[in-house]
């Protein structure tokens, strides 16, 4: 049952990394060719949103707890970067 169980979650797991290359390759074309700052900024902030969400779900795929960290490292760096990003912004905009 476990097995058939944990079979599931890396198979629904596999589907959904496939499904993440969808939005990635949108947002890479938008940082790549966004009209502005703002835009670029934002796309830079959802690549690594899905980042972590395929750091999750590869965790969940091989059941490696490393990837959580990877995940979690990747989030606290954007935190950050997002700061400095709005703040670039702000100051630029004066």
């Amino acid at each position: 049952m476990i097995e058939t169980l944990d079979m599931i979650v890396g198979w629904a797991a596999a589907g959904l990394l496939v499904f993440l290359l969808v939005p990635l390759a949108m947002t890479f074309v938008r940082m790549v060719i966004g009209p502005g700052y703002a835009d670029r900024f934002v796309a830079v902030d959802m690549l690594t949103g899905i980042a972590v969400a395929i750091a999750a779900l590869t965790a969940g795929a091989t059941g490696r707890r490393e990837f959580l960290d990877v995940g979690l490292a990747i989030a606290l760096i954007s935190f950050v970067a997002t700061c400095a990003f709005a703040a670039f912004l702000e100051r630029k905009g004066r």
